[in-house]
């Protein structure tokens, strides 16, 4: 079924009214002498089909030739399409796209907290065109990330905030913090099963460093064979003891070191060049680059491969993540502030620095819209109340008309 155009449907309403008051006139017209009354309608109507007339003169002249006559200052907004266009975008710079306006009437809205209700909302939530709507954005999003040109903003990034870090004070406070809470005998017990597994891995090349190293007797009476297995069977024992014991003194030994470490990551200013150096070092490693960069790559394929099969949706995933996201908004009024500021600063910056832009893109729009277009679009938006002016105008003026005839009727 076709929408009801309801400005045609009002424009043939003010036309049937003119016609109809014409016909009024042209009736009343033959009883004036019969009584007093039929003059009064006699007026009404003839005043009202001046009105009507005058207000579809000037109604019709906004938009096309009144029946096609090359009538002065006619068809006014197609004639003066692209002063329109000007002034529509001038319009806009001067009232809508001024910073102190933008930010006056941002400051004004509560943006987090009316998202924030929205998304708090169990319908808002298990809408699955909002899942499908998330997961789609994100997809586009993360398909239309520059995988070399990412990667090499974050390597930069990183890199910059890594060397501005004084990394070997970090260090010796992350050790201080371990041993003061005892998280370092977990450390000791790893070291020490780490060591026995590379001593196991690594028998023969200890075997062989002891033959090497022992005397030509030794070897020619077999005794180098007895000493690697006593060599390697003290260490196997040392390094079970240790293990199993929380109070060996190698332990204590392992912790000293440990202290001394933290000591001179914080203190010793030799130490910390030599670390901040290895550092350097390791930034400037293009193998670092080439790890994030693959790190990278995997970590998005993986997360649109999600998106797309459906993983991320188990269990209402995108929607108690929304949900979770609006209570935050809805509830933590600091993040609200805080979320309402970037809102508007952003808004800000857009009409600061792209504000001629947009007055540009609105202008040559308009511009490039052809006089019909241009009719049509605004008579589309504002033709059923230009026909309520030509009513009001027959109406109008058939009142005026019977004043007058009132009034001259007295005088």
């Amino acid at each position: 079924m076709m929408p009801v155009d309801r400005a045609r449907t009002m424009r043939r309403t003010a036309t049937g009214l003119i016609v109809l008051m014409a016909a009024l006139f042209l009736f009343t017209g033959r009883y004036l002498e019969v009584h007093p009354v039929w003059g009064y309608l006699h007026a009404f109507a003839e005043a009202a089909m001046v009105g009507g007339l005058a207000d579809w003169f000037a109604v019709t002249a906004l938009f096309r030739r009144p029946l096609g006559l090359p009538i002065p200052h006619t068809a006014i907004i197609p004639e003066n399409k692209d002063r329109i266009a000007d002034t529509m975008a001038l319009f806009l710079r001067e009232n809508f796209l001024i910073p102190n306006v933008v930010a006056r009437r941002m400051a004004t809205m509560n943006l987090a907290g009316a998202v924030g209700s929205y998304l708090a909302d169990p319908k808002a939530s298990r809408d699955t065109r909002i899942r499908a709507g998330a997961g789609e954005l994100a997809i586009e999003v993360l398909e239309s990330l520059d995988p070399e040109r990412l990667g090499g903003q974050v390597r930069s990034g990183l890199k910059t905030q890594l060397e501005r870090l004084e990394i070997s004070r970090v260090l010796g406070q992350m050790v201080d913090a371990m041993i003061a809470e005892g998280r370092h005998r977990i450390l000791i017990d790893k070291i020490i099963r780490w060591s026995g597994l590379v001593l196991e891995d690594n028998e023969d090349m200890v075997r062989a460093m002891i033959h090497e190293r022992a005397n030509g007797l030794l070897r020619l009476t077999g005794l180098d064979e007895r000493l690697a297995n006593s060599v390697l069977d003290g260490l196997y024992k040392l390094l079970a003891e240790v293990l199993v014991d929380p109070d060996h003194q190698l332990r204590d030994k392992i912790e000293e070191g440990l202290q001394e470490l933290a000591r001179g990551l914080r203190e010793d200013p030799e130490m910390q060049e030599r670390v901040e150096r290895m550092k350097r070092e390791m930034l400037s490693n293009p193998a670092i680059g080439d790890w994030w960069q693959d790190v990278w790559e995997r970590l998005r394929a993986g997360l649109i491969g999600m998106i797309r099969d459906g993983q991320m949706e188990g269990g209402g995933y995108v929607g108690e993540t929304l949900a979770e996201l609006g209570a935050a908004l809805r509830d933590d009024t600091r993040l609200q502030t805080q979320v309402n500021r970037f809102a508007r600063r952003t808004a800000v910056g857009v009409a600061t620095r792209y504000g001629d832009q947009i007055v540009q893109l609105v202008s040559e729009t308009v511009r490039r819209w052809d006089a019909r277009t241009l009719t049509d679009r605004v008579e589309g938006a504002v033709g059923r109340d230009l026909q309520f002016i030509r009513v009001n105008g027959t109406l109008v003026g058939g009142l005026v008309g019977v004043a007058i005839h009132f009034v001259s009727g007295v005088l």
